[in-house]
């Protein structure tokens, strides 16, 4: 795994910090609460509103800590600290735990936040000029993702059966002569005014005010797409009561509604398979 670890914003979103005491086995939560991990967008607003509006209904009680990285919430889980944690995706969670050594696994896919290409410079993919600089995440799978974007495009060519770990080295049509320069996915948004466009994780564009579906030059499409997020636990915690209340809620109509009307299409609601 690549990307380098950015300092976590340990904000409980208005809730007291994780302890670490006796309680630490469970997420560091107290009495039955369960302590989830997430970025902030979409991850912590959907959580937000499971929180604020629906848990206390289903007798759950639910934290959330807010990461600004995609490496911290999963050493938190695996280490304890968390009880489940909501961001990735099954690429990334495969790497990251083959990469990692750690043992997470997913229960739920809640929504689909799609990929997208951005730009200062040009309004379409097809007006790159030649030589053009193109900004990607630097860890394996979100690189990936990003060239299979690219490809999908019709900017670049992927040799037969390039996967999720898709790397430059796999590219074998490339008329315009693009070049890639990886950096970690957090800081491609602040990118944009030194790269001709950037293929950016749809929380960290929204995040800098950019709207997938209205700033997009190109947007990954929903049909067939296996980068749904997902929500983690441990091995041997899938059974947790806690988790399947949570399971439950995140695949709720009530859920899905807030999907669509916040999000606009910038976040899908997903099967929740």
């Amino acid at each position: 795994m690549r990307v380098s670890v950015i300092a976590v914003a340990a904000l409980a979103l208005g809730l007291t910090a994780c302890g670490s005491g006796a309680d630490s086995g469970k997420g560091g939560g107290t009495d039955d609460t369960l302590v989830v991990g997430a970025t902030a967008v979409p991850a912590g607003e959907v959580l937000t509103y499971v929180r604020d509006h629906l848990a206390a209904k289903a007798g759950l009680k639910l934290e959330i800590k807010e990461f600004t990285d995609y490496v911290l919430p999963n050493t938190a889980l695996q280490e304890g600290e968390l009880d489940a944690n909501l961001y990735q995706n099954q690429p990334y969670l495969d790497d990251f735990n083959k990469s990692k050594g750690t043992d997470l696994v997913s229960v739920v896919k809640p929504y689909l936040p799609p990929m997208g290409v951005y730009s200062h410079k040009v309004k379409k993919v097809t007006e790159l000029a030649d030589g053009a600089t193109v900004a990607v995440p630097n860890d394996v799978t979100n690189e990936g993702r990003a060239l299979k974007l690219l490809a999908a495009g019709g900017v670049i060519g992927l040799k037969a059966g390039a996967g999720t770990d898709a790397s430059p080295a796999d590219v074998t049509s490339n008329p315009r002569h693009l070049k890639f320069r990886e950096l970690e996915a957090a800081q491609l948004p602040r990118s944009l005014d030194d790269v001709d466009a950037a293929v950016i994780n749809n929380n960290y564009a929204q995040d800098a005010g950019l709207s997938p579906t209205g700033d997009a030059i190109l947007l990954e499409s929903a049909k067939d797409n296996p980068y749904a997020n997902l929500l983690a636990v441990k091995r041997g915690h899938e059974d947790d009561p806690r988790v399947k209340k949570l399971v439950k809620l995140l695949v709720s109509p009530e859920v899905r509604t807030f999907i669509q009307d916040k999000y606009h299409g910038s976040v899908l609601p997903a099967t929740g398979g």
